[in-house]
């Protein structure tokens, strides 16, 4: 059950088609006058160091969140220089990505690589408003919890953020509605199990029910599995019944060819190449933002067949 440590893949692809759509989720609603409450379910340590044993043990962040600086001339806005801004340099990078690579900037001491990435917890905290919003954590693995519960500490947020030793599925309802009527809620399990498929639907339904206006964001992988092929289904399902907009997005880096000695047989490539957000409630700006800004991370990060993207509502 606590085999799955998020170490080994944090920054990888699929962590930035989710954190690109939470921060661009999270400009617009906090761009709102009321105060707003975001619960991550399944918050992990927060922080991790992407030139530690366990991020280059698996090396995913290089086909990830360090490929996606070093394959570009990208420099965070905050950061360039009038001879960048002279060449244009930043003319052409959609507003959604622009702003991610700001987000992950605030954590680096340089503009053009990514040592230490941010977990959801950590980049939720820096786009949130210290004077109006809050943020409830929710992390079961204990190991994770600990590091978690260091870096929360080390922000001195107050009673702006919460973070629990819990299971974050059971603990969802007991939030919904929250007093200010407005919530995010991210839900990203790792699917180490079969049943957290059907734990993320069974608590999505029960969640509308309870708060149907709230925003749901769950992310899933995309993998040669039924649960993981009709969970999105079953999502787009629950919207349509409940009446409710919905968005669901999609990137696929593709299958890098595999390399190989001469005279030895090609190997298939393991890894995960494909995830997917599905969203009820989506900020009306979402979509647009996404199909400028997926494109790109296709660009930056596609490597081989099958590479592409898909945004749909």
């Amino acid at each position: 059950m606590f085999s799955y440590r998020h170490a080994f893949h944090a920054g990888n692809h699929a962590d930035v088609l989710k954190h690109l759509t939470l921060v661009a989720m999270l400009k617009y609603l906090t761009d709102k006058d009321s105060a707003l409450t975001v619960i991550d379910t399944h918050a992990g340590a927060g922080l991790y160091r992407l030139d530690g044993d366990m991020a280059r043990t698996s090396a995913e962040a290089t086909q990830g969140v360090q490929k996606l600086f070093l394959g570009s001339d990208l420099v965070p806005k905050g950061q360039i220089t009038g001879k960048e801004s002279a060449q244009g340099a930043m003319q052409s990078i959609a507003p959604a990505l622009q702003d991610y690579l700001d987000a992950l900037a605030s954590f680096n001491n340089t503009a053009t690589a990514s040592r230490v990435y941010p977990g959801s917890p950590l980049l939720i905290h820096s786009l949130l408003r210290p004077e109006a919003d809050k943020l409830k954590l929710f992390e079961l693995h204990p190991t994770d919890y600990r590091s978690l519960s260091g870096h929360i500490k080390q922000l001195d947020a107050g009673r702006m953020v919460t973070a629990d030793c819990a299971n974050g599925f059971e603990k969802l309802k007991t939030l919904l509605p929250p007093p200010n009527k407005r919530a995010l809620v991210l839900m990203d399990p790792s699917y180490e199990m079969k049943s957290d498929y059907g734990q993320v639907s069974a608590c999505i339904q029960e969640a509308i029910l309870k708060f149907p206006t709230g925003c749901y964001a769950i992310w899933y992988p995309i993998i040669p599995r039924p649960e993981a092929h009709s969970l999105p289904k079953k999502l787009k399902t629950m919207a349509v019944a409940a009446k409710r907009p919905w968005l669901q997005a999609t990137l696929n880096i593709g299958q890098e060819p595999p390399k190989h000695a001469i005279g030895e047989k090609p190997s298939k490539l393991v890894g995960l190449r494909a995830s997917g957000m599905f969203i009820i409630n989506p900020p009306h700006t979402l979509k647009a933002a996404l199909n400028e800004a997926l494109p790109q991370l296709v660009t930056l990060l596609g490597r081989g067949r099958g590479k592409g993207f898909t945004v749909a509502s």
